[in-house]
C-alpha cells in the first residue's frame, strides 16, 4: 500500500507541469501581440482555442501594428473568440497572460518598453503573466525579465517555438519554457495542444529557453547547408537534386529534411510563406555571437551564414533590375551560394544543368 501510494502522478510527456489550479470565478484574459508568419497562425489557434472553454471566457485581445492583420484574425474566429486591442497599453493593463511573437531583438525591446510604460502608469494589483514566444539573443531576455518582474505581481516567461509557419497552421510546435515554474505551468497549459504538441522544460533561469532555441536553428542552418552542397553535387554529376532527395527520405527521413529539401529541389523560395532570410541571418548572427562568447566555434553556421548573405545580395540585384520572383526569399534559399559557387543558376535548377540517365 505504501509503495503505491509514493508512485507519481503519471502525465502526458507533452506537458511536464501538473494543470494549474481550478480556476476563480475570473476567467483569465489573454492576450496576444504579434501577428507575423508565425504569430497569426499561434494567435488564430490560441483564440479558436477558447470557444471550448466556459462560455465565461473573454475572447482572446490581439494588437498587430498592421492593423488589418488583427482585423483578418477576428475575421476568421469571429467575435466571440478574438478583439482587436487598440494599443499595447491595453494589453498589459486588461490581460492576465500576455503572449508576444516579434521579428526581432529590437521589435522585443521596442514592445516591452511598451509595455513597462502602460505597467508604471497603472500598476497591477493581481497576477500577470508575460509570455515570449520571440527567438532572441539570451541576454536580452534576462533583461526584459529584469524590467517586467519589477512590477508587482507580473513574471516574465520565455517560450521560443521550434517549427515552420506550417507547423504553426497545424499547431504542432515544439514550445521551450524558461521562467517561474508557476507561470510556466499556467502558460504550458494555454500552449498545449491549442498551439504545439509539446512543450520543453528549461528551468527557472529565463536565458535557457532562448539557447536551446538558437542550438536548434543551428541544426536547421547546419542541415540546409548539408543538403545545399548535396543537391548542388548531384545537379553537377548528373544524378539529380531529386534523386539525392530521394535518398535523404530514405536514408535521413527527418520532418525539417525532407520540408527544406522539397524547398530546394523545387525552387519553392518565397519567404512570405516560410521564414524570410532576414530572420535566418538574424539567427546565425546571434548563434555566431553565442559560439564565440563560449568558445565553441561551429563551422557549419559560419559557412550557413556566408550562403545565405550571398543568396539575399543575388535576390536583392534582381530586385534592382525587376527580375526577381519572390518579394521576399526563404532562408532555404541558401543553397543559391552553393549552385553559384559550383557555376550554375541561383534560383533556377532547370538553367545549367541536365540529368544524364546512363541506358
Amino acid at each position: 500500500m505504501a509503495d503505491k501510494f509514493l508512485q507519481p502522478v503519471m502525465q502526458s510527456d507533452a506537458v511536464p507541469f501538473s494543470r494549474p489550479s481550478t480556476p476563480t470565478a475570473h476567467p483569465l484574459q489573454i492576450g496576444w501581440y504579434g501577428l507575423g508568419a508565425m504569430g497569426y497562425f499561434m494567435a488564430r489557434n490560441m483564440a479558436s482555442s477558447r470557444k471550448s472553454h466556459p462560455a465565461a471566457s473573454p475572447p482572446v485581445l490581439v494588437y498587430n501594428r498592421t492593423v488589418a492583420k488583427s482585423d483578418k484574425l477576428v475575421k476568421e474566429v469571429g467575435a466571440s473568440a478574438a478583439k482587436v486591442a487598440q494599443s499595447p497599453a491595453q494589453l498589459a493593463t486588461e490581460c492576465d497572460v500576455i503572449f508576444t511573437n516579434l521579428a526581432n531583438d529590437a521589435a522585443v525591446t521596442s514592445v516591452y518598453n511598451e509595455f513597462a510604460k502602460a505597467l508604471a502608469q497603472s500598476p497591477p494589483t493581481k497576477a500577470k503573466i508575460f509570455v515570449d514566444t520571440s527567438t532572441v539573443y539570451p541576454s536580452l531576455a534576462g533583461e526584459v525579465d529584469k524590467v517586467i518582474s519589477g512590477f508587482p505581481h507580473c513574471h516574465f516567461v520565455t517560450s521560443p517555438v521550434f517549427g515552420p509557419p506550417p507547423a504553426a497552421d497545424a499547431a504542432k510546435l515544439v514550445i521551450a519554457l524558461s521562467g517561474d515554474y508557476r507561470s510556466k505551468k499556467e502558460a504550458a497549459y494555454l500552449l498545449v495542444p491549442a498551439v504545439g504538441r509539446k512543450v520543453m522544460d528549461l528551468g527557472g533561469n529565463i536565458e535557457k529557453a532562448p539557447t536551446l532555441k538558437l542550438i536548434g536553428n543551428s541544426l536547421i542552418m547546419g542541415a540546409n547547408e548539408l543538403l545545399s552542397e548535396t543537391f548542388t553535387l548531384g545537379d553537377k554529376s548528373g544524378i539529380g537534386a531529386q534523386t539525392v532527395q530521394n535518398l535523404v527520405k530514405e536514408i535521413m527521413p527527418a520532418p525539417g529534411m525532407i520540408a527544406y529539401g522539397e524547398k530546394m529541389v523545387n525552387d519553392r523560395f518565397d519567404g512570405s510563406v516560410g521564414f524570410a532570410i532576414d530572420g535566418g541571418i538574424k539567427d546565425a548572427n546571434h548563434i555566431r555571437r553565442l559560439t564565440a562568447e563560449l568558445n565553441s566555434p561551429m563551422p557549419a553556421v559560419d559557412i550557413a551564414h556566408q550562403r545565405m548573405i550571398t543568396a539575399r545580395a543575388i535576390h536583392e540585384s534582381h530586385k534592382a533590375a525587376g527580375t526577381n520572383k519572390w518579394d521576399i526569399i526563404d532562408w532555404s534559399a541558401l543553397i543559391a551560394g552553393s549552385r553559384v559557387a559550383a557555376g550554375l543558376d541561383p534560383f533556377d535548377s532547370s538553367k545549367g544543368t541536365r540529368v544524364v540517365r546512363d541506358e
